[in-house]
């Protein structure tokens, strides 16, 4: 630990080096292990004036451990440091010209590495002008577990029951892996992210406050998700099978394999999972002078789900300035959902009417494939002068068929065929201004087209026979194209500024092959982004961010033809519906003092043409048991404005290298004005979230972790939630030399991860449960081979990943 204390005060130190002046001199040279001879990055050196009592100047290696320096005449004693390496120092070093010290070798410090492994597999935030960058490490509460397991324990990130993400309560979350749009997250992000293994993921990016390189799609922020991979020399990987209750197995790896100049990789994951969930809706129809009428409905969710992810590429060397990386990434599930259905009439003392079973037979089968290509140069050797281009086409079909039993008998066959096809195109350059400034510009185009076939079939006693008032065949395409600049520097090491501008033209045509309906919208928007960073001394620093950000409607919300959730509920999309803009403010505050590590912000945002979800009466009803039963609908619309205003702080504290404590707490207000058919659905609403972990080494070098979560009760125009508590426990332990580890963790240990609400309209109240996956047990266990401590040290210069890294200021 006392090896990256020092190191982090040199970096903060030496991060400007004085211009050469005629009483300066250079001294260069090359750090390198001295045992297996590879290049050491961000290792530092220092010049100490024992005549002044202090360290002059330094400096940091590069990506190929070079280092070039300019130092006032004179004599020193040089210093070559790195993290869990042994320091070298040249002592009175007479330095009156130009100098290159060659290659300075660094021997492995032994008795650091247990200190080193402890930095390097706990969770860390590390924190950027625009952007928080959470380092998975050591979570045992998501061994064997899936992504969105993972983002459910991401400070100001949160998955509700049916797995849908959310950032400081808002769910316009735009997911990337690896700094762009995906095939791993396909379709419906919210299943692919339950199918993508825990262990391939590296770091989690959130950010709140986006710059302008990033799209501006996504009104609560963007998520940017970073997957393992490793640039050693050799081979080297891990490997983690694991098994539970309810019945889930599953095994996942990822390998390493470099020779020279190429470096080949793999991420792999399969699982089988079997998720039974539940939920109830009891609603009250309001009949004016007649009794009213009383509806129980009741689901039994049984979900068998088996999936295939694999990430394989091959990155090549071309130079010591440019490199080519190709890859693949083919994803496949298997769905097969069994939902028992029974509706209830009572009267109004909840004698039973009649009862009508329902029940649902559903095999879902995705499939997604993605080939990209990168190109990265570097201009004379410095990675921060540097252009990059990436081509990136996927293919994905997402196939449903489903067979309802109505009262036992044959009823309903649906069918939903969507097939996407999306092509990437970017460019990006950057270019050092001056000894602190960066500029950059880029361009980036997204094509999308999305065919959606949907077939209702109702079975007339003979044979399934097309209802034509439902079925019909979307064609959905969006074109964005998108250029973008942004510049930034330091003013005397403490200011950090960076301004952008981005400029999106989109196109979207709407072509309703069955109606014959064609409908096309063109729109331009400009994308303004400022972030301000200011460090207050080295432990303290404040930022500030400005952005606007747009929020699309996707091609299920422009749909006008109904799709049924069930014989009395449907959704409705709207050909109508318009984009809708948000500008968002951002103010964060950052303080390390002891052991005590606080990260707050202060935000608002106001947003118009907001989507919102209104439930109303169709005016059609259906025969349920004998009783004429109201249809529901459920339709998106741009409701005028809305305001949000939150507060959220995170405190890391860390009282012993045996016991580590942080918490997150998110408190926001929400006022939604407008109105919609004569009717008042403005809204005033405040919410909070709170998460805490608590991870414990007990005897026997025993990890034990503990997470608890509550999302506090919510409330629109029409719906009242309830809050909602779960809690997960974990324990894990080293075995094998520390090459292998074996977790065991349960999943909401109360069995309390329900959504409980209420709904109250003009024609109707009703009541609601839905627990989308019951209290889980799983065991896992991981391999490690050729990831040695040292290894990972050699790691933290970079990971070569993308992932779209700004201009970045450490806070």
């Amino acid at each position: 630990m006392k090896h990256l204390f020092k190191t982090l005060i040199l970096l903060l130190s030496f991060n400007s080096i004085v211009a050469q002046t005629p009483n300066e001199i250079t001294v260069s040279g090359i750090v390198m292990d001295s045992e297996v001879n590879l290049p050491l990055e961000y290792a530092t050196v220092a010049f100490f004036s024992k005549k002044e009592n202090k360290i002059v100047t330094g400096g940091i290696t590069d990506s190929e451990g070079k280092f070039s320096i300019n130092v006032p005449a004179g004599t020193y004693d040089i210093s070559v440091e790195y993290i869990s390496y042994e320091k070298k120092t040249y002592y009175d070093k007479s330095l009156t010209s130009d100098i290159n010290l060659g290659t300075v070798g660094l021997a492995l410090d032994v008795e650091a590495l247990g200190e080193v492994e402890v930095i390097a597999e706990r969770t860390t935030v590390e924190i950027k002008l625009d952007k928080k960058i959470y380092n998975v490490g050591k979570d045992l509460t998501v061994r064997g577990g899936t992504v969105s397991d993972v983002l459910d324990n991401v400070p100001s990130v949160s998955v509700d029951v049916e797995g849908n993400v959310s950032l400081r309560g808002q769910d316009n979350v735009r997911i990337l892996i690896n700094g762009k749009p995906s095939g791993l997250v396909g379709l419906n992000s919210t299943d692919a992210l339950r199918q993508l293994p825990a262990e391939s993921i590296e770091r989690v990016e959130v950010i709140t406050s986006p710059s302008a390189r990033y799209d501006a799609e996504g009104t609560a922020g963007i998520l940017n998700i970073i997957l393992r991979r490793s640039k050693l020399q050799g081979l080297n990987g891990a490997v983690t099978v694991n098994a539970g209750h309810p019945t889930q197995a599953g095994i996942s790896g990822n390998i390493n394999y470099r020779t020279g100049d190429f470096n080949f990789f793999n991420t792999t994951g399969y699982n089988y999972r079997e998720s039974p969930g539940n939920s109830l809706t009891e609603t009250e129809y309001f009949n004016g002078d007649d009794p009213n009428t009383f509806l129980n409905e009741y689901r039994d969710f049984d979900r068998q789900r088996k999936g295939i992810t694999t990430n394989t590429g091959v990155e090549w060397y071309i130079n010591d300035t440019a490199s080519l990386t190709a890859s693949v990434v083919y994803r496949k599930s298997d769905d097969d959902d069994e939902t028992t259905n029974t509706i209830r009439e009572v009267d109004a003392t909840g004698a039973l009417i009649n009862e009508s079973p329902r029940l649902e037979l559903e095999k879902e089968d995705d499939r997604n494939l993605q080939y990209s290509v990168n190109f990265d140069k570097q201009f004379n050797g410095n990675s921060e002068h540097r252009f990059t281009f990436d081509f990136q086409y996927e293919n994905s079909n997402e196939d449903e068929f489903s067979l309802i039993q109505q009262d036992g008998d044959a009823s309903e066959r649906v069918t939903t065929l969507e097939e996407q096809d999306q092509i990437l195109l970017q460019s990006d350059y950057v270019m050092p201004i001056g000894e602190k400034g960066q500029f950059e510009f880029g361009y980036r185009g997204n094509f999308n087209e999305l065919d959606t076939d949907y077939a209702l079939e109702f079975y007339d006693g003979n044979d399934y026979v097309l209802d034509t008032d439902v079925s019909n065949n979307l064609v959905y395409r969006e074109y964005i194209n998108a250029v973008y600049s942004q510049f930034g520097s330091k003013i005397k090491d403490k200011f950090s500024y960076l301004l952008g501008l981005r400029m999106e033209s989109t196109r979207i045509t709407i072509d309703q092959v069955t109606s014959g309906d064609f409908d096309k919208k063109n729109y331009v928007g400009f994308f303004p982004t400022v972030n301000l960073g200011y460090e207050i001394t080295e432990n303290q620093s404040i930022t500030f961010g400005y952005n606007r950000r747009i929020r699309r409607p996707r091609s299920r919300f422009i749909n006008p033809f109904p799709s049924r959730s069930s014989a009395t509920n449907l959704f409705q999309g709207n050909p109508d519906i318009d984009p809708s803009y948000s500008n968002t403010v951002d103010i964060g505050y950052l303080n390390k003092f002891g052991k005590v590590t606080l990260n707050s912000s202060i935000y608002f945002q106001h947003a118009t043409d907001v989507f919102t979800f209104i439930t109303e009466d169709t005016g059609q009803t259906v025969t349920v048991g004998g009783t004429e039963v109201p249809v529901i609908r459920r339709v998106p619309i741009n409701l005028a404005t809305n305001d949000r205003f939150g507060f959220e702080f995170t405190v890391t504290y860390r009282p012993s290298k045996k016991w580590n404590l942080n918490g997150n707490f998110n408190l926001f207000q929400s006022k939604t004005e407008g109105f919609y058919n004569g009717t008042d659905f403005g809204a005033e609403n405040i919410s909070w979230f709170a998460r805490l972990n608590n991870k414990y080494t007990l005897p026997g070098k025993i990890d034990w972790q503990t997470r608890l979560f509550y999302r506090g009760p919510s409330e629109d125009a029409q719906n009242k939630t309830k809050g909602m508590f779960s809690t997960d426990v974990a324990f894990s332990k080293d075995i094998l030399n520390e090459n292998a580890s074996i977790a065991f963790n349960v999943s909401d240990v109360f069995n309390s991860r329900k959504r409980i609400s209420d709904s109250t309209t003009d024609t109707f109240i009703s009541h609601s449960e839905f627990q989308w996956r019951q209290r889980t047990f799983n065991l896992s266990f991981t391999y490690r081979f050729n990831q040695q401590n040292r290894n990972n040290q050699r790691q933290r210069g970079g990971d070569g990943n993308g992932g779209g890294d700004d201009f970045e200021f450490e806070g």
